[in-house]
């Protein structure tokens, strides 16, 4: 299994040790991978991803992992996230349309009365 964040894209960097001598020993920074069950508001559905750290922050910070993967980069993320942001996408759009119908036949109607 590659050492890489469903949700960013984070990968491991290569790097050298610098002692104090000036030593150069290469070495690997590895992201801070954990795996983690996010719920979907929408899709009332929860998912086990391993990501990194950081990327668990940024869901926490922008709300969740609904509004995460709007703003997502297709690039970034892993085959099971890019389903499961089609699949949000497609449940919105459902639940969007006769919500949105309402409202513009209500528009409609106010300005003929």
């Amino acid at each position: 299994m590659t050492r890489k964040c469903e949700l960013t894209g984070k990968l491991p960097m290569a790097g050298q040790l610098r002692s104090h001598a000036e030593n150069k020993t290469k070495r690997v920074f590895r992201p801070n991978l954990c795996k983690v069950t996010l719920m979907s508001d929408i899709l009332k559905r929860s998912f086990r991803v391993r990501i990194s750290a950081h990327a668990l922050k940024t869901v926490e910070h922008r709300g969740g992992l609904d509004a995460f993967l709007k703003k997502a980069k297709p690039g970034t993320l892993s085959p099971k996230c890019l389903q499961i942001k089609r699949d949000i996408a497609k449940a919105e759009a459902e639940a969007g349309a006769p919500a949105e119908a309402a409202p513009a036949a209500a528009a409609a109607e106010a300005p003929a009365a």
